[in-house]
């Protein structure tokens, strides 16, 4: 058997022998970021409690670190860590290999103003957002240089920064909350030289999006969500459509009813939702936590220009929703050829 071929034994697909390094670092740098954000928040609670209780000397540092996170509190409300930091962790060969392993893609379709701040919003969410974190938190993927002038962040849950050694991870990354505080500041300040704007990705659909999450399917949870476009108004900052072709073909997931019931739990109470993977091994093609390769192309549209209202009614909200979701619509119906098998049979659908 040529070790070229892949081999199947017991309905089990198992990689080539001779597979090139590069891509199994891709492979295993991917493996050990999704492992760090399906079990980081766990395991950070797991070591802060194992160190407090039965490491003697340590945990006089653990609670120097409480220190810290009771002082550190509030950073990821007012833009997060510094661009040096983040900058030594998006530009590492591990982050490159993760979103090299897809790949992810990001493509712009006009150029958006240096000097103005804008709210991305990106669809769908997928498991964890590969599309948007890949675009706009590594560097390889080139967003500083289509969009020049703007610093990138993109918005995570806000509940992730209190959870101990893993809001650590979430802001060297270059994550910022997601809270109504943060997106106040996001949109109402400058960053510092050499950045004169801001570009900040939300993923609206959030937790319920990622249940809605199934290869094939491009569903997306926008019709009832309405805060993004009020905060956006309040602080008259352009909305910028965004959608990740194939965000939802890298990770299928398990779904029975008693599941559901504790995700909706979940969802309501935390803000997240555990989910049973569907997707391959290091070693194989069959089972297992690792997402499949699947090419993700990030596209961004163009800027839908807001007014300020400070206190925007109910109408002028809902105005401003339906152009963004029609502009939205359009922009998937325009480069869904590109980037979608089947494309005709494809469309948005809104749950």
């Amino acid at each position: 058997m040529s070790r070229n071929t892949t081999m199947k034994i017991l309905d089990i697909k198992f990689a080539p022998l001779n597979v090139p390094l590069k891509r199994r670092l891709e492979t295993l740098s991917v493996t050990l970021w999704f492992f760090i954000m399906c079990f980081g928040p766990v395991l950070g609670f797991v070591i802060i409690g194992y160190l407090l209780f039965f490491a003697a000397t340590i945990r006089y540092y653990v609670l120097l670190y409480f220190l810290w996170m009771y002082y550190d509190w509030d950073t990821c409300n007012k833009g997060g860590r510094s661009t040096k930091l983040t900058n030594m962790v998006t530009k590492s060969r591990w982050i490159q290999h993760v979103f090299d392993f897809f790949p992810v893609t990001l493509l712009k379709t006009t150029d958006l103003d240096p000097n103005k701040n804008y709210l991305l919003c990106s669809f769908p969410h997928g498991i964890y957002a590969s599309g948007a974190i890949g675009s706009f938190r590594c560097e390889s993927r080139g967003a500083k240089t289509l969009f020049p002038g703007l610093q990138p962040h993109v918005v995570m849950l806000y509940q992730v920064f209190k959870i101990p050694v893993f809001r650590e991870i979430a802001l060297a990354m270059g994550f910022v909350s997601s809270s109504e505080e943060s997106l106040d500041y996001q949109l109402s300040t400058k960053p510092e030289p050499p950045f004169t704007g801001r570009l900040t990705a939300l993923i609206v659909g959030g937790a319920g999006e990622a249940l809605e999450c199934s290869p094939g399917t491009n569903r997306i949870i926008v019709n009832q969500r309405k805060g993004f476009v009020r905060v956006a108004l309040k602080h008259g900052t352009p909305l910028v459509p965004s959608f990740s072709f194939r965000e939802t073909d890298i990770f299928d997931q398990v779904k029975n009813p008693c599941l559901a019931l504790v995700q909706q739990y979940c969802r309501k109470k935390l803000g997240c939702v555990p989910v049973i993977l569907k997707g391959r091994g290091l070693f194989q093609y069959s089972y297992g936590f690792v997402p499949h390769r699947v090419p993700i192309t990030t596209v961004v549209g163009s800027p839908i220009e807001i007014p300020k209202i400070s206190h925007p009614t109910k109408e002028q909200i809902n105005e401003y929703h339906k152009q963004f979701v029609e502009k939205l619509t359009e922009l998937f119906e325009t480069h869904k050829y590109k980037y979608l098998p089947d494309a005709d049979s494809k469309h948005l659908e809104f749950v």
